[in-house]
């Protein structure tokens, strides 16, 4: 049966109600709208973009202000003085001569000092990192990954989700083909049971075809009603997927009675644009800089600062500014700190050796897609031709039967393997339709 079809597919109750006429690609694109696994893959990449803004804020000075009020039970810093013991014996003759006897007398009276009791202190500094053994450049270049990888998982669940609403949609064409080819095989036996049933009462059959065809038919019935369960499920699965009010929507598709084959492309030229690929390249590189990390983290760090103070310890306001430089040497972190360098080499080479073996499971992952695709094409090739050959045997066997030089159990074989030939072709159009996606995903596009 050569001809270019149209399917359009009426998904509510299989009727001819107008409803919303649904495209493959618009259904694509509601489902990656509103699929929970999009909007998480879409707020990690956005998680991902702030953090990078954040590792570079690490470049710019760190402003910090303090203050402290306290006031204490006791002052924090006391003292006892006896006058008398550290006056000199000298000093001590001269001071008899000069003051009264009841003021020399205090001389020897402790004098008990307390100070702290009560104050402010407040500041402000600003520290501006000079060297940090490339912790910071390295762990912005770390969020710059993590961006990347955020943005390759969500192209990762896209595919998903476009390979799960394209299995979807061609599942609803095949059963509505396979539904079309059961209607049509029931109107031939519904004009066969009227034939048989004049024949019968004229005497000239007998009543054993009669009950053939009836036997037929309700196998047809059965079947029609396992199809259309079978799509009712599939319409409301497609329906929650992609976000659709209801069901009573339309799905269209043009294609030609046999399409063309799929071109191969370029495996080795195609690998490193697939998003297996990509993510094992950000998996080396990100395993590279966890090594620059652990080294950074062992050597001195280098910053120069600023500040201005205030504080009112002593009952008087004071205020100062000062400039400063910090180095930081770790000594003993050297210790534990080499033995996690030699940790992440170890992460790094294995990250590589990851790379190279995945990149060739790739390589046949595409192969093996390609020869799905040819095998599928030769698949719906051979279906189209038992359809025009099915579709000969079955006229010449009603033409025979109409003659009386056949068997009503013949003419029903006949009507059986013409159904078998349409259901085959529209299972080889889907799968064919379905490896072709499969294809070009494994090629990264």
């Amino acid at each position: 049966m050569k001809k270019i079809f149209v399917l359009i597919l009426f998904i509510v109750g299989y009727n001819h109600t107008v409803a919303q006429t649904y495209t493959l690609e618009q259904l694509i694109d509601s489902a990656l709208y509103h699929n929970i696994h999009i909007r998480s893959a879409r707020h990690n990449m956005e998680a991902a973009h702030q953090q990078r803004k954040e590792a570079f804020t690490k470049y710019f000075p760190d402003i910090s202000s303090t203050g402290l009020w306290f006031n204490a039970n006791k002052g924090m810093a006391e003292l006892s003085i006896n006058p008398s013991e550290v006056i000199p014996p000298s000093l001590g003759q001269s001071l008899s001569q000069m003051m009264p006897p009841e003021e020399l007398a205090m001389l020897g009276t402790p004098i008990n000092l307390s100070v702290l009791q009560r104050g402010i202190v407040a500041g402000v500094s600003a520290v501006q990192p000079i060297f940090a053994g490339g912790q910071i450049v390295n762990g912005n270049k770390l969020a710059k990954i993590g961006e990347d990888v955020s943005r390759l998982q969500l192209q990762q669940s896209e595919n998903i989700v476009e390979k799960q609403v394209e299995e979807y949609f061609w599942q609803l064409v095949t059963l509505t083909e396979k539904i079309k080819t059961t209607e049509a095989i029931q109107t031939m036996l519904n004009s066969i049971h009227k034939d048989v049933t004049v024949a019968v009462d004229a005497g000239v059959a007998m009543r054993n075809d009669l009950l053939q065809v009836q036997l037929r038919q309700n196998e047809m019935e059965s079947l029609m009603l396992k199809l259309l369960n079978n799509l009712n499920i599939v319409k409301l699965t497609l329906s929650q997927y992609c976000g659709l009010c209801d069901t009573s929507f339309v799905l269209s598709y043009h294609a030609e009675t046999l399409p063309e084959t799929t071109m191969k492309e370029d495996h080795d030229q195609a690998l490193s644009q697939t998003v297996e690929y990509k993510l094992l390249d950000k998996q080396v590189k990100v395993a590279n800089l966890q090594t620059k990390m652990a080294v950074g983290q062992n050597l001195p760090t280098i910053a120069i600062g600023a500040g201005y103070n205030y504080h009112n310890l002593l009952g008087y306001n004071h205020t100062f500014g000062m400039v400063f430089a910090t180095v930081s040497v770790p000594i003993s972190g050297w210790w534990g700190g080499s033995h996690a360098i030699k940790r992440r080499k170890i992460e790094q080479q294995k990250a590589i050796d990851q790379m190279e073996n995945h990149s060739e499971q790739l390589k046949i992952k595409m192969q093996k897609a390609w020869n799905e695709v040819n095998e599928s094409y030769q698949q719906l090739k051979i279906a189209y031709r038992s359809i025009e050959q099915a579709e000969e045997n079955l006229r010449i066997n009603r033409d025979h039967y109409k003659a009386g030089t056949l068997k009503i159990s013949d003419l029903l074989e006949a009507q059986l393997l013409y159904q078998q030939a349409c259901d085959k072709r529209a299972d080889a159009f889907a799968n064919y339709q379905n490896k072709q996606l499969e294809y070009r995903q494994s090629l990264g596009q």
